[in-house]
């Protein structure tokens, strides 16, 4: 190449259009869809849903324990963080219509459902959306931290002041004590949780068929949602709720057993999903709480 010439080559190189986004990025570039994995060419999809009050952010940290044969979409729910200003759901049916609608265009692969808390019901009644709609079911389904539909004792606190609800936070845990102590994060995440609260406190599951796919449900041997002396009695009632084979998990810990039990969950997840899924290696992450 010769001096004169090299300018020009460097002139068609910058000339060049960037490179455009997968067709995959670009289906989840969604206000409802967070893609905390960014593989080329996976081959499952796992769409996590959080719990009431919670944020997709809840599920980041899991992208650093995800291979990149597993692409992980989380559900940002409105009315909290980037979506505070959204028009919240009016009920659970509504809430799973337009979370049916930004997963379906994303469902090309075999994927899972997580849901942790009133999430397990969400990830419950998309199941039921998504075959309703004539899409393929999920391969398989993973229940954390609640009651099967049907069978969870729900109650009224969504009407409740802000010094109650924030009590049930504290009891529940996995709410930092800085958040629940300042002003005005505090009225942020009440205002989330009470919206959540009273979706799934007025929640009332019709009546259907069961599924097809797997159940995996999963609970803290502490949690108070379930109590500790009839956890697999009562996270067992998710086996009436399909027709194939129901597994239950009992980790240590309370009702965000999930948290410090972080890498067992993902890998149990992932295990189930496909047995020669592994952990760790492609993806890092920085370190979270």
């Amino acid at each position: 190449m010769t001096a004169s010439s090299a300018p020009n080559a460097s002139v068609q190189r910058s000339a060049q259009p960037p490179a455009q986004p997968s067709a995959r990025a670009a289906k989840a570039d969604n206000p409802w869809i967070r893609r905390w994995s960014g593989a080329a060419a996976p081959r499952y999809t796992l769409i996590c849903l959080p719990h009431a009050g919670g944020s997709a952010g809840f599920y980041r940290p899991w992208a650093a324990l995800t291979p990149p044969e597993v692409e992980l979409l989380a559900l940002q729910y409105p009315g909290r963080e980037d979506r505070f200003e959204d028009p919240e759901a009016a009920d659970m049916a509504d809430l799973v219509g337009a979370v049916a609608d930004a997963v379906a265009p994303l469902l090309d692969l075999p994927y899972a459902l997580f849901g942790h808390s009133m999430g397990s019901a969400v990830a419950w009644e998309l199941a039921h959306e998504l075959e309703r709609r004539r899409i393929p079911g999920p391969r398989r389904l993973f229940a954390s931290g609640r009651a099967a539909p049907g069978t969870a004792v729900t109650g009224r606190l969504h009407r409740q002041d802000d010094d109650i609800l924030g009590a049930e936070l504290a009891r529940l845990g996995g709410t930092g004590r800085e958040v629940l102590d300042d002003p005005a994060l505090r009225s942020l995440v009440l205002t989330a949780v009470r919206h959540d609260y009273r979706i799934i406190e007025t929640y009332r599951p019709p009546e259907r068929p069961p599924l097809t796919c797997p159940l995996h449900v999963l609970t803290g041997s502490t949690d108070p949602e379930l109590g500790a002396e009839r956890t697999r009695e009562r996270a067992g009632g998710w086996a009436d709720l399909t027709t194939a084979r129901t597994e239950v998990r009992v980790f240590p810990g309370d009702h965000f057993y999930l948290t410090p039990r972080r890498r067992e969950v993902v890998a149990t997840v992932l295990r189930r999903l496909d047995p020669s899924l592994t952990t760790g290696g492609a993806h890092t992450w920085p370190s979270t709480p």
